[in-house]
């Protein structure tokens, strides 16, 4: 099922439209900011749009024998909360794989816990299944979807090949290019005229190379674009420029 957000009158919009961190994009009928967090914020909806937080993965590979520092989640809730001071945003959508398993919301630190229940009460969370967290438990402040409109565009966690006004996550998109003869690579926002993918926001999320093969179906024939995120500020280069 596809929920409907409702766009917000102009008169209720008080919060700027630019930063000194975020650029304008367009897709479909919207504009949106991409952010230095990693976050998208959409103005007209006053929605914040965050994908693969990957909450608990750390646990989750201790489970297996494989001992990661045991942070993650609190870097990834802590990066979630400076995006929402930053924003304000009366509505946060996280887009899927929001926890590494289905099991990870069981087994957060009661701190941890804690943390979410008070960023949940600032903001309206909304939840998107992930091919890690289809479901998610009950207890979740918020709702859950499996999509969300935001008047001519969808939100879902995987793009689909041949969709047209889509925002997504799942592919982690990184890119990498050369300055001053150092190869510089980094997490970003692919803008395309079909869709727009997000960059992964936790703490413990690697990154695909938008050159890498996953995405030849999802770009094919289309004059791509990243926006590159940077310590201080975010680059846009078109997609022949990466390496």
């Amino acid at each position: 099922m596809t929920l409907c957000l409702p766009k917000l009158p102009t008169t209720l919009l008080t919060k700027p439209c630019g930063s000194s961190d975020a650029m304008v994009v367009r897709l479909g009928d919207i504009e949106f900011l991409p952010c230095l967090s990693g976050a998208l914020y959409v103005p007209d909806y006053d929605t914040l749009l965050i994908a693969d937080l990957h909450l608990e993965k750390g646990s989750s590979r201790a489970h297996l024998g494989q001992l990661l520092p045991p942070y993650d989640t609190r870097a990834g809730l802590l990066a979630l909360q400076a995006a929402i001071a930053r924003w304000e945003p009366a509505t946060v959508m996280l887009l899927g794989d929001s926890f590494h398993d289905a099991k990870g919301p069981d087994r957060m630190a009661t701190a941890d816990r804690a943390l979410l229940e008070q960023l949940a009460s600032r903001a309206d969370f909304i939840w998107l299944s992930g091919n890690h967290d289809p479901s998610l438990p009950a207890h979740m402040p918020g709702s859950m979807s499996v999509e969300i409109a935001l008047g001519n565009v969808t939100l879902r966690h995987e793009p689909g090949t041949g969709a047209v006004n889509e925002i997504a996550g799942h592919l982690h998109p990184v890119a990498a290019i050369t300055r001053r003869g150092r190869r510089v690579r980094t997490k970003c926002f692919v803008i395309s005229p079909a869709r727009i993918i997000l960059p992964a926001f936790g703490a413990y999320t690697g990154g695909l190379d938008v050159r890498h093969e996953a995405f030849r179906p999802l770009l094919a024939g289309e004059a791509f674009r990243v926006i590159m995120v940077g310590n201080s500020a975010l680059h846009a280069l078109p997609g022949r420029a990466v390496l």
